[in-house]
């Protein structure tokens, strides 16, 4: 049957395990450094790429190479790379594709240490920025420069959870010429699939959604093309930060119940982001399933659910933060995302604290601002924990 006729659900299942007749139900995890060449000359074919196959697993590995073509077929791209980190990937993007001289526009409102590589890492290399409020297209517009190589935006963005236009980000980008790449780790391509609106690229940390169960580092870059994916393969080669492939066997476990997770944790929070707006002691809420989410339409429109994510203002402020987070049981006060697990933290002390201080401030990242990521435990049990911990604050 053709992939384009099976159902993302589907996808999940049967492309996270070896396809063929024969073959075992669940990959092999291959964990080895280097494979055998049947003689001299299928090793130097090897090397100067005139026959496929595997040389060294920094290169290429079957079980790693499984994971990239699922999460090429997810997102409905051509190819893709697994990498270390979500870090990882936006280092090797950046690095392929900006030199000394050229400009990236980036959202203001994407996970702390994106902004910190950015403005401290690459700005010594030459490399300027202008961060934007990404769901203000005229900001962006205003952003793009004759030397702008690169857009780079999350949507629903970490930790305020605005909203972006994909496809009107695209255009912008596209007519001057720049790369548009989209991080879409809070929403998985089950909930939305950047490549078909119009990006580029998409990045994921592989360690929250697709991975799901809180037990690996890795990330991801999905490409539409086979000229990126060989320059970037030929970066992530040389700078080294390759997943292993014990690691792409679990995120590969991960995604056969991703479709299932993605639904529980969507049902979960639009629970709790109702039981949020409506407390006498919560200032606002930001969830993209609240009609009184900023993009509330555009969500709808870009997106099949709002997701796990929740932002939440407190009235008091950083005490209030501080004592509601002290006083959780079943929310674990630990950062990261996406796991089966309810998670709770502080992003202007944890997450988004390496972030310049005028940045966290444009990005509306206050001293009382809540993110919680909503796990698939039983919803009554989370509300009802949030509750007796409001009740501390």
């Amino acid at each position: 049957m053709s992939e384009n006729k099976l159902h993302i659900n589907t996808l999940c299942v049967h492309r996270s395990s070896p396809a063929t007749r024969g073959s075992p139900v669940v990959s092999p995890i291959y964990e080895t450094s280097t494979f055998s060449f049947r003689d001299f000359q299928h090793g130097a074919d090897l090397f100067a790429g005139k026959v496929p196959g595997y040389i060294y697993s920094r290169m290429l590995n079957p079980t790693v190479e499984l994971l990239e073509d699922c999460l090429a077929q997810l997102e409905g791209g051509h190819r893709s790379l697994a990498t270390s980190s979500g870090m990882a990937a936006i280092q090797t993007l950046i690095a392929t594709f900006c030199s000394q001289g050229d400009h990236i526009v980036c959202a203001e409102s994407v996970y702390g240490p994106t902004t910190t590589l950015i403005k401290k890492y690459f700005q010594r290399l030459g490399i300027t920025s202008t961060f934007v409020d990404s769901s203000n297209l005229n900001e962006v517009k205003t952003a793009l420069t004759p030397n702008t190589k690169l857009v780079f935006i999350e949507t629903p963005g970490n930790p305020t959870l605005v909203v972006s236009d994909i496809a009107a980000i695209a255009e912008l980008a596209h007519a001057k010429g720049a790369l548009f790449a989209v991080d879409n780790t809070f929403a998985s391509p089950i909930l939305q699939q950047p490549l078909r609106l119009g990006a580029d690229i998409v990045i994921h940390s592989l360690t929250k959604f697709l991975n799901g169960h809180a037990d690996v580092v890795g990330g991801a870059i999905v490409l539409k093309t086979q000229e990126h994916y060989e320059l970037l393969r030929k970066t992530l080669n040389h700078l080294g930060g390759v997943l292993a492939p014990f690691e792409a066997f679990l995120v590969l476990r991960g995604i056969k119940t991703l479709a299932l997770r993605m639904q529980r944790h969507c049902e979960n929070a639009q629970k709790i982001a109702e039981f949020l707006e409506k407390h006498p002691k919560v200032k606002w809420v930001r969830f993209p399933g609240l009609p009184s989410h900023p993009q509330y339409e555009l969500a709808k429109k870009q997106m099949s659910g709002p997701g796990g994510l929740i932002s939440f203002e407190l009235k008091g402020g950083f005490d209030a933060a501080q004592r509601l987070l002290n006083s959780t049981h079943l929310f674990i006060l630990a950062v990261s995302l996406g796991g089966v697990e309810s998670l709770i933290q502080h992003p202007a002390s944890m997450t988004h604290a390496s972030m310049p201080p005028d940045i966290r401030t444009q990005a509306g990242i206050t001293d009382g601002l809540i993110r919680i990521s909503v796990g698939i435990e039983e919803v009554n049990d989370l509300i009802n924990d949030l509750d007796q911990a409001l009740q501390q604050v």
